[in-house]
């Protein structure tokens, strides 16, 4: 074969071939077909000891992937929107992102984290978000509670849901409407019967010993993310270390009379000088919610995410990442918290500055963090006892379930330095 022959069967050999592609890029903006399980892709290829980068603030948040061919075909099975890239295409990126004048980032996720739901075991009249949320994602969870929390089996993970829990002990406040209900009953029996099996004579002193071990899985450097009344019902019981918040109906005996002045503001997390609900009928624990009190009309029910600098604070950058900034407003037990009783030191990460209340907020409590979140479900306004779970099948592209996704990944990141 001839010089000139075989050149030209070497050009229409590499003009077949394909490109090489260096990279696999899972967007998170409005092209995205699946927003949630999104998450679960980057979760996954982290399983695989593979490392990748969350892009902050490129294209709503977008996942950097090495590209392989498992990948891309576990990214067709789960529907997830994808583009090939090549290394002139990746460098490009990587570079408009490091440019110091724009407000985006490049952090490594190195480690998936061990994930836990503190959540009881039997079947209650209501659903968990954060669960459906890791489901669908097809993200691994234990679900652990009371026994595995006193048996000290929290430090087995690194990153830590809590249920809609009422750690005051006061089963929830449901007393008005629900006590004379079957599941209502069989709650109060089964946690009285485990604070017997732990030598307390109450729930509430059973729920404090196991905040104080929550505490200190935080302090250690655990991660911590709560929604609804796990929220302010944590650091009331926190305040309430040394006295009895409890009315009869809940305990078999008075509260302490001087129960309001003995509050301990220095031991919560998040609230301060909180007034509580001391009226058992009420379904309410204090004022810290706004739900009671609050003049939001559900069509104007929004609220907005802070515009972090990636570069300088990728912590809270990270966990407000999506592909909206507007929210739309839910409701739960604790819906939104009184942005006056917020303590100074707190990030508020999205409020609703007009109705003085924010819905989501962030802190740090020794080596570890904590993400507080209100409302029962982002994709259902008004969660009624005994209405039926969300189907995220149709709810794909929630922007307010990413916000609890983003709090499932945020423990994988490399640690930075902060820039000086």
């Amino acid at each position: 074969m001839s010089f000139i022959k075989r050149m030209i069967c070497f050009l229409l050999l590499l003009w077949t071939m394909p490109v090489f592609s260096a990279s696999l890029l899972i967007p998170m903006d409005d092209i995205q077909k699946n927003h949630l399980k999104s998450y679960g892709i980057a979760f996954w290829v982290l399983q695989h000891n593979q490392d990748i980068h969350w892009l902050l603030n490129y294209r709503g948040g977008s996942f950097l992937l090495p590209f392989n061919p498992e990948i891309k075909s576990e990214c067709q099975i789960r529907g997830v929107s994808f583009e090939i890239l090549s290394d002139a295409q990746t460098s490009q990126i990587l570079g408009e992102i490091a440019s110091p004048e724009v407000n985006m980032d490049a952090v490594k996720l190195q480690k998936p984290p061990k994930m836990a739901v503190y959540s009881p075991k039997g079947k209650k009249p209501w659903d968990d978000a954060v669960t459906l949320a890791l489901s669908y994602a097809e993200i691994p969870y234990d679900l652990i509670y009371d026994d595995e929390v006193m048996k000290g089996e929290l430090s087995k993970y690194d990153w830590l849901h809590l249920h809609h829990e009422d750690f005051t002990g006061q089963h929830g406040k449901f007393y008005a409407g629900y006590k004379n209900l079957k599941w209502y009953k069989d709650e109060v029996r089964d946690n009285l019967a485990r604070a017997n099996q732990y030598g307390f004579s109450k729930v509430s002193e059973l729920k404090l010993a196991v905040n104080l071990k929550i505490k200190a899985f935080v302090e250690a450097g655990g991660f911590l993310f709560a929604m609804c009344s796990a929220t302010d019902t944590f650091d009331i019981a926190l305040s309430a270390e040394h006295t009895d918040i409890c009315s009869h109906q809940f305990d078999g005996d008075p509260m302490d009379e001087d129960a309001q002045e003995k509050l301990d503001f220095k031991n919560t997390f998040a609230f301060e000088n909180f007034t509580l609900e001391k009226n058992p009928l009420v379904y309410e624990f204090s004022d810290i919610d706004v739900t009671q009190t609050r003049k939001v009309k559900k069509d104007e029910d929004y609220f907005t995410l802070f515009d972090f600098s990636a570069k300088w604070d990728p912590v809270p950058s990270m966990l407000c990442q999506n592909h909206n900034n507007l929210i739309k407003g839910f409701m739960g037990q604790t819906t939104a918290f009184n942005i006056n009783l917020i303590k100074p030191n707190v990030l508020i990460m999205g409020e609703n500055k007009q109705a003085e209340e924010a819905r989501y907020i962030h802190g740090t409590f020794g080596k570890g963090t904590w993400s507080f979140f209100g409302g029962h479900d982002p994709e259902d306004y008004q969660h009624l006892v005994g209405d039926p779970p969300t189907d995220l099948n149709l709810k794909k592209n929630s922007s307010g379930y990413r916000l609890i996704l983003n709090n499932v990944l945020f423990p994988a990141a490399k640690k930075k330095k902060r820039k000086t």
